[in-house]
């Protein structure tokens, strides 16, 4: 059997040059653990906890007091404790790097553009520190924000999370009702909120929304509204005790900032789980976790460091702002966007990155697609040699893509799928800079995480596909849930499938190379015939295709079975005929297997998706049965699911 040829493959010298091999030597040096294997070194990491999370503390400089202790009842899950007698302040550590040069650069859609030094970054920490004290905020007060993904709003959460205050943010496109749901579970003192954003070309001015979502969050004492539209004043005018934040920044003096050092556990992060099937789960996460995490994953798997000029194309609602902010902590400077990836057209992302010198490349493996079918090929058109690593996550990246960045983003980079979540805050499996990446594979596990697939009877699959587990525990595993006492919410979300083992709902296969294939989540995988099949296989062969521009499968109940049903959104000028039809099976039934051809094909004019950009399979699925689909606000585009409501080619 010949093995299959590398896409890219790291250069000796950037193997030798790489955090992550200096992490080894490191561990090598001090623990005697292996080096020079990845899998190796992998395995030591996971049967090793102590040593190598106190070593990543050590190696990533983190500002605080360490503790003698290092892992309590690591056997337990949930229940372990990391780092218990150890003292440290996440926006302490975020800022502790502060160099010469920007520490932020925001693009807007609608065409701002704003630097801000170290210093000035500080500055409005420093001012917002100020005010949340005379407020009377103090340590374990949350702060909620409803806000565009610009500069004011990571120094609001530094600001917050410099007094021990809690964190939770979603973007202002969300609706009144999906803020409600998030924002009055958790009973926040303080909203922040901009008077409006742009997107897609158009002004969204929120004034209306802020004034039916304050009312119904009792616990907000005041309110700060951002100018982003120019109306700051005129907003915060007509709102029960609110104020613009130049009213607020303009009655403090820059001081000397101070970090409230707090326990390890303390929380820092109230994150929403996507909330399509339900009121969202309010999940909870550390400070010392978040940090910890987010250091191994930016200093080693993604290889950040001072000086680099960073870029995850996220909103504020989506785990992976958390993720890209958390790069301060490594003196790199944060590239920021808010807008529309597509206007005005599909360049404007690649503009951004050789304008800036770009050095690391976030987006979604959905906008990889969609600039593929827009023909784009930026190597041509833009100057990207400052670009090391171009990342993709939000959903499977299909192998068609994973060619697609070699043939027209470009030759030699470090292509990094990763997959992880908000129940995390953080990734399962990622990049590594050290191996080689192959087509449609993420490369390997995370350090530190004890990640396997098992078969339904909790049985490790080597050779198949299964579920994502994690068998030991690990720092960024949740706090808990809000307002969970006992703990039976968050139980029930991950360890209820197999005893003390972290269960992620995510349907997997590793590779002979050692990566992870991820096909789906486990609860939209069809089962035909009793016959698992994750959907990503169906769509890495249907959105192939020129004439389909996005797909969407699930599983229909029908005749005591079920029946795979996949609805896809043509191109411009096609129509789903008799001829489509043959063609999209035959593609499915040569790329996947027959088992995958779907019963029924419909076309419809609109997909409906999460405020993150992530399908919503489970919610087309309960419309598709008559069930109603319990949070609708959730959705960037709710109106969507009425297409997919009695249909008469799923009738018979």
């Amino acid at each position: 059997m010949t093995m299959p040829t590398p896409l890219w493959t790291p250069s000796e010298a950037s193997v030798r040059d790489a955090a992550m091999t200096k992490l080894m030597q490191a561990a090598r040096t001090r623990f005697g653990a292996p080096a020079g294997d990845f899998a190796q070194f992998h395995a030591w990491s996971v049967g090793n906890r102590e040593d190598f999370w106190s070593l990543v503390w050590d190696d990533s400089g983190v500002v605080g007091e360490k503790g003698e202790r290092i892992l309590v009842d690591g056997d337990k899950m949930p229940g372990a404790q990391f780092f218990p007698d150890a003292k440290l302040n996440f926006a302490e550590n975020l800022l502790a790097k502060a160099g010469e040069g920007d520490a932020i650069v925001f693009r807007g859609e609608d065409k701002v553009e704003r630097r801000l030094s170290w210093q000035e970054l500080r500055a409005m920490v420093s001012r917002l520190q100020q005010h949340f004290r005379a407020l009377g905020i103090g340590r374990g007060d949350r702060i909620a924000a409803m806000m565009p993904n610009m500069p004011e709003t990571v120094a609001a959460m530094l600001a917050a999370t410099s007094i021990g205050a809690v964190w939770s943010s979603c973007s202002p496109d969300f609706g009144p009702k999906g803020v409600l749901d998030r924002f009055s579970q958790i009973e926040p003192v303080l909203f922040i909120a901009c008077d409006g954003y742009w997107y897609n070309g158009k002004e969204q001015d929120i004034a209306g929304k802020l004034g039916e979502i304050l009312p119904g969050l009792p616990t907000v004492k005041n309110t700060v509204i951002v100018d982003y539209l120019g109306r700051a004043g005129t907003t915060a005018a007509n709102l029960p005790n609110a104020e613009p934040l130049a009213d607020v920044l303009g009655r403090h003096e820059e001081k000397p900032l101070h970090f409230e050092r707090l326990p390890f556990a303390h929380p820092l992060y109230i994150l929403f789980s996507s909330g399509t099937t339900g009121i969202p789960k309010c999940i909870v996460h550390s400070a010392g976790s978040t940090l910890l995490q987010h250091l191994k994953e930016h200093r080693y798997h993604a290889g950040n460091k001072a000086g680099d000029r960073v870029f995850y194309f996220t909103t504020c609602g989506w785990m992976m702002w958390n993720w890209l902010v958390s790069v301060l902590a490594c003196g790199a400077t944060l590239l920021l966007y808010d807008g529309s990836p597509f206007a005005p057209d599909g360049n404007v992302l690649f503009d951004f990155a050789e304008q800036e010198r770009m050095t690391y490349f976030g987006t979604s493996a959905k906008y990889i697609d969609a600039v593929r079918k827009e023909g784009l090929r930026p190597m041509e058109t833009h100057d990207l040699s400052a670009v090391r690593v171009i990342s993709s996550t939000g959903s499977p990246l299909s192998p068609e893509c994973f060619s697609y960045v070699y043939e027209a983003f470009k030759k030699d980079v470090h292509l990094a799928s990763i997959s992880g979540g908000t129940d995390i805050v953080s990734c399962f499996v990622l990049g590594v800079p050290i191996l080689p990446v192959y087509v449609g594979e993420i490369q390997g596990p995370g350090l530190g995480m004890a990640v396997e697939v098992w078969d339904d009877d909790g049985k490790p699959v080597t050779g198949g596909k299964g579920e994502l587990v994690c068998t030991k525990a690990f720092p960024s595993m949740p706090v808990g849930f809000w307002n969970d006492p006992d703990g039976a919410k968050y139980k029930a979300a991950y360890f209820d499938r197999f005893d003390n083992v972290w269960c992620h709902g995510d349907f997997a296969e590793w590779t002979e190379h050692g990566g992870m294939i991820i096909h789906g989540r486990s609860d939209a995988t069809l089962n035909p015939g009793g016959v698992r099949i994750g959907t990503a296989e169906i769509y890495n062969q249907v959105e192939q295709m020129p004439e389909v521009l996005e797909a969407l499968c699930i599983g229909q109940e029908w005749d005591n079975d079920v029946r795979v049903v996949l609805f896809v959104r043509l191109a411009p000028d096609v129509t789903l005929d008799e001829g489509l039809e043959k063609a999209i099976r035959t593609k499915i039934r040569t790329g996947a297997s027959p088992r995958h051809v779907p019963a029924r094909i419909v076309a419809v004019s609109d997909i409906p998706r999460t405020k993150s950009g992530k399908i919503v399979e489970l919610a087309v699925r309960e419309v598709v049965h008559g069930r109603a689909v319990k949070n609708r606000e959730a959705l960037a585009n709710p109106e969507a699911l009425d297409l997919y409501r009695d249909l008469p080619a799923l009738q018979g």
